[in-house]
């Protein structure tokens, strides 16, 4: 049984006659009267009463065009299902990204994509650096926003491309007595009780400071460890101490707290979006073209990267 004899049984019920029904399909009518009767067969029932006043369908008939209007319909719209999904318009996107990237540049991105793409459904996951790369590479996120690039196994199938830079910066209480300056200098910060990220989850952050303290004893011994940049924030608004994180920090303003260069300049890794460089799924790409409009350098670097990228060039040559 095939989608035709559907229409041709729903046609003739319609039209309750095999010559009207035929030019409404587009057939001649012997053609039309063969495959019905070849439906009834397949059937085992009489779908129609063959009349002088007409064709009309029998109570096997009108069950079996109930069917057949309803299984139609799901045919159709199977059809615009497979359609929306091959377009990205449908399906899951699963996103795992730290704190910081929540103040820049996460909120334009999703905000965007999720307006053009109302009908993907977003899984987000917060989550530290190394828990991220290490859950993209095990295929159980389509993409990572992570400070410093993903390493070790299975870091050569990702496509990675740094989505924002930072230097690091202070964060004090307005009552504290760096308040007021534009400038802290490292050596100022020895005698601080200092409030970081943890080194489990911003352990390229953790080192960049560890760096630049220098070797020796360091404030970085004991400090107050900090989930992300908001509650590093709201830790130095509590006067607990120095607060040191990211230049994105600064987009977080609040009235009780005063943000201040450090100087040497201290740079910390980049943020970095990656993903699976084979990864096919039509929602990844979709959301990479939201990417690259809201981001117009990191979508010249992407595409530059996937140029480059043995996986990718792969995946564009693979037939479709």
């Amino acid at each position: 049984m095939e989608a035709r004899h559907l229409r041709y049984a729903l046609a003739l019920a319609e039209h309750q006659h095999f010559g009207r029904a035929a030019a409404s399909l587009g057939i001649a009518q012997p053609p039309l009267s063969a495959q019905i009767a070849a439906l009834e067969r397949e059937v085992g029932e009489r779908l129609f009463d063959r009349t002088s006043r007409g064709v009309f369908p029998t109570a096997a008939g009108a069950a079996f065009l109930a069917r057949a209007r309803r299984a139609l319909d799901e045919m159709g719209g199977a059809v615009v299902d497979a359609g929306r999904a091959a377009r990205g318009e449908t399906g899951r996107l699963r996103l795992g990204f730290i704190g910081s990237a929540l103040v820049a540049p996460l909120p334009g991105v999703l905000g965007r994509f999720q307006r053009a793409r109302p009908d993907v459904r977003l899984d987000l996951r917060e989550m530290s650096s190394p828990a991220g790369a290490a859950a993209l590479i095990a295929g159980d996120l389509d993409v990572a926003v992570g400070r410093g690039a993903p390493r070790g196994a299975g870091a050569e199938g990702l496509v990675t491309v740094p989505i924002g830079a930072d230097d690091l910066i202070a964060v004090v209480a307005r009552t504290h007595p760096f308040a007021g300056r534009d400038v802290v200098h490292l050596d100022q910060l020895a005698g601080e009780n200092l409030i970081v990220a943890t080194a489990d989850q911003e352990p390229a952050v953790v080192a960049a400071l560890r760096a630049a303290f220098g070797p020796g004893p360091s404030p970085l011994d004991c400090p107050t460890a900090a989930r992300d940049v908001h509650t590093i924030i709201g830790l130095a608004a509590c006067r607990v101490g120095v607060g040191l994180g990211p230049t994105r920090m600064r987009l977080l303003h609040r009235d009780d707290v005063w943000f201040c260069d450090v100087q040497p300049r201290v740079r910390l890794p980049d943020l970095h979006l990656s993903f699976r460089a084979a990864d096919l799924s039509p929602v990844l790409a979709a959301f990479l073209d939201v990417v690259r409009a809201n981001c117009h350098e990191v979508g010249s670097r992407l595409d530059e990267v996937l140029a480059r990228h043995p996986a990718a060039v792969d995946r564009a040559a693979a037939p479709t």
